[in-house]
């Protein structure tokens, strides 16, 4: 076995931290989502992120808070990732998959979404920081449920 040198130490430690970053940007998203932390979310996000979730495409950090706000204004929402892939493509890009698991009551109506599928995720480091450039939320399985009863 070749031995390694400080340079191949130090670039997997850097590898290992950026992963770790990653996955902390990841779960801070998710928090701030469920929470509705619009001020705080704003910070995962780059100036040009792209999200593309159930057919829509929305472009620009702006626009996508906006767009989480709206469809998130009368909602209970718990969201979870796991089994996260992350790949380290350059000391600025990363990408990564995480499958997920989203639950949404929407209060007015009382319909329960259920989702399951994956986060096809890209970042890129801005300032020493990862942030989320594009999301796509890609379902395999969706479920509504209408959880108002009958008086009759």
């Amino acid at each position: 076995m070749a031995e390694l040198n400080l340079n191949d130490i130090e670039r997997r430690i850097r590898v290992l931290e950026d992963i770790e970053a990653i996955r902390k940007l990841k779960s801070k998203y998710w928090r701030c989502v469920d929470r509705k932390l619009w001020d705080e979310i704003v910070g995962c996000f780059t100036e040009d992120m792209v999200l593309s979730v159930l057919s829509k495409l929305i472009e620009g950090r702006n626009a996508c808070v906006q767009f989480l706000k709206e469809t998130l204004a009368q909602t209970v929402s718990a969201h979870q990732g796991h089994q996260a892939e992350i790949e380290i493509i350059t000391e600025s890009t990363a990408r990564a998959t995480w499958a997920l698991n989203d639950l949404l009551l929407d209060m007015q109506p009382g319909v329960n979404f259920t989702g399951f599928g994956y986060y096809e995720d890209e970042y890129v480091k801005e300032d020493g920081n990862w942030k989320i450039k594009r999301s796509k939320v890609a379902y395999y399985f969706t479920q509504m449920v209408n959880t108002w009863k009958s008086s009759k």
